[in-house]
């Protein structure tokens, strides 16, 4: 059966206890594996990547054909739609305005009354690699989500690496995406191999500065592995949605969304959380009338509560990847929540229009992360320089009490460069 439904108070203990931090996501054989993969790329370079995309994606490469060339991107252009295109450069916009305006509030500037000046000024990383997975179907959309926000940040080479397809060639969508996005670089690298390229760099990928994108299992513990040494987003791996709901919500609506989560293969996870046993039981009814035009890869949790308190401790405890509540209070609901990756509020937020247009991210911490992880966006983008300028009357002022603290930590030479500045 596609859905299950069952109090919440009987299953919570089980799903929590395999959720980040009560559970680690990798084990130690397969990290063991990974190490292995990570150490032939580092040792053998495009060699190791050739031979590996041949085990692992059955394509025969050379080392000329592991960067997609630019006459394959003006060529994929006349494979896709005008229509494609279009919802292409849509979603672009959309992404680019709200990540220019978050950039925009960045830059922080304060003047004490000494008239001691502090600013943080946002420069952008020099190199990014974007991992965009492969599969049955293009994963554009990642590919914006990943490269758009590191454009507007202003990161001068960005990188992606995404798995080539049974042909050997990316996906036309794909490529346009790049393209429209102004992507430095195109390789037909996947999985493991492909994140340890641009850690460390091969005759062919130069390294980058820091490495983001979802994955699956193996990806996310080559990404681990990896930031030993070089800067990653987030753990972020097969999709999650949960959603809280009360009587006044649509239950076709409902259980479109939580089969919609469950495309994205195994692993998916799709929970709805309520206090109506009446809800749940109309969601539990068009969920298996869904099934029979589509498969969905798992079951669907229904779980009901004995109130909204109870649900959303549940949710807080669980930080789903996407949250959508749709009730009456929503908005009072949603200040509750301290613990989700993307909340979206009442019945016209499905997560599915977050995926594309809203111009929110869709590259957000799964299996627990999402406690201490926010979705990815320019700030993953950027480091902060820190500027301060301090006037001759307020170093005299604060002198003293530096001065204390620097004698009191022995750093003499410290008290003296302090010191010998305000004498007389």
């Amino acid at each position: 059966m596609p859905a299950k439904i069952m109090r919440l108070n009987e299953m919570q203990e089980i799903l929590l206890r395999n959720r980040w931090p009560r559970k680690r996501i990798l084990n130690n054989e397969l990290l063991s594996y990974i190490e292995g993969i990570i150490k032939n790329v580092r040792e053998r370079g495009d060699q190791a990547l050739i031979e590996l995309t041949e085990k692992f994606d059955g394509v025969k490469l050379n080392a000329d054909r592991l960067r997609v060339n630019p006459k394959e991107i003006m060529e994929a252009y006349g494979m896709v739609s005008e229509k494609q295109i279009s919802a292409l450069e849509t979603a672009k916009k959309r992404i680019y305005d709200v990540e220019r305006n978050l950039l925009s509030k960045m830059n922080f500037e304060y003047t004490d009354e000494l008239g001691v000046k502090v600013c943080w000024r946002p420069k952008p990383i020099e190199s990014i690699g974007c991992y965009v997975p492969g599969g049955r179907f293009p994963y554009p959309s990642t590919l914006m989500m990943a490269v758009i926000p590191a454009k507007v940040a202003g990161v001068s080479r960005v990188i992606v690496c995404t798995p080539p397809s049974k042909n050997g060639g990316v996906h036309p969508l794909t490529l346009v995406a790049a393209d429209i996005c102004g992507v430095n670089e195109v390789y037909r690298v996947g999985g493991a191999q492909a994140i340890a390229a641009m850690a460390y760099g091969t005759e062919s990928i130069k390294p980058v500065k820091k490495i983001v994108g979802p994955g699956n299992q193996y990806v996310m513990a080559a990404k681990l592995l990896v930031s030993r040494d070089v800067p990653i987003d987030h753990p972020a791996g097969p999709s999650e949605i949960m959603v809280l709901a009360d009587e006044t919500a649509n239950p076709y609506h409902v259980a479109l969304d939580l089969a919609s989560q469950m495309e994205h293969g195994p692993g998916s996870i799709a929970i709805l959380v309520t206090a109506s046993s009446r809800l749940a039981e109309c969601v539990y009814e068009n969920i298996k009338c869904l099934v029979k035009d589509a498969r969905l890869n798992g079951d669907i949790l229904l779980l009901t509560a004995d109130d909204m308190n109870e649900a959303i401790k549940f949710i807080n405890n669980f930080a789903p990847e996407h949250l959508e509540i749709i009730a009456e209070d929503a908005h009072r609901l949603s200040m509750e929540v301290y613990s989700a990756g993307l909340i979206l509020i009442g019945g016209s937020s499905p997560a599915p229009i977050s995926d594309y247009c809203l111009g929110t991210n869709h590259v957000i911490p799964t299996g627990g992360y999402g406690h201490v992880y926010q979705p990815l966006s320019v700030l993953n983008f950027i480091k902060f320089t820190v500027i301060a300028e301090c006037p001759q009357e307020a170093l005299r002022k604060l002198s003293e009490s530096a001065i204390t603290m620097a004698e009191s930590e022995g750093l003499v030479n410290h008290a003296l460069a302090i010191g010998e500045r305000v004498k007389g």
